[in-house]
């Protein structure tokens, strides 16, 4: 069972060159290895605060965005209510334009009516007159073919002449 145990002398030089150990790595090797961690957790804490720097920056770029979609939308629909308005416009000058069109047609043609309604009874009157005078011209002829009918018909003017 020596085997198993190990001498006093074997545990003090162990604890002495533990010790040793120990001494000689917060020398050379603790100072390094606590400065890196420093710095590596100093690179960590300033990525985490760009991290969240950049998450801010697109929130509030979310934000703008939402902004200028709603803008644009509000836009789009200002824009498209003007083009309805204008196109309503439109129509409705295009419908007005046509009633008057349609007005002054109706009224054109009216006055072209009444303009060959008046010409066509100023040239029946024409007509009528011209008959009538040619009628009257023949019936003068066949009755004043002797002058004893002539006479009595100039006779018979003057009589309706003073009486008037």
């Amino acid at each position: 069972m020596d085997l198993l145990t190990p001498g006093s002398g074997l545990i003090i030089w162990q604890a002495i060159i533990f010790l040793l150990l120990l001494v000689l790595l917060r020398k050379l090797a603790w100072k390094p290895i606590i400065q890196s961690l420093k710095i590596r957790e100093e690179s960590i804490q300033e990525a985490l605060d760009s991290a969240e720097k950049a998450k801010e920056e697109m929130a509030e770029l979310q934000a703008d965005n939402k902004k200028l979609l709603e803008e644009a939308r509000q836009e789009r629909e200002k824009i498209l209510k003007e083009a309805r308005s204008v196109a309503n416009n439109i129509k409705d000058e295009a419908r007005e334009d046509a009633v008057r069109q349609t007005e002054k047609m109706i009224e054109d043609a009216k006055n072209a009516i009444n303009t060959e309604k008046q010409a066509a009874l100023a040239e029946v009157k024409t007509k009528v007159a011209e008959l009538s005078l040619q009628i009257t011209e023949k019936l003068l002829r066949r009755e004043l073919k002797d002058e004893k009918a002539q006479k009595q018909l100039i006779e018979d003017f003057i009589k309706d002449v003073k009486l008037n």
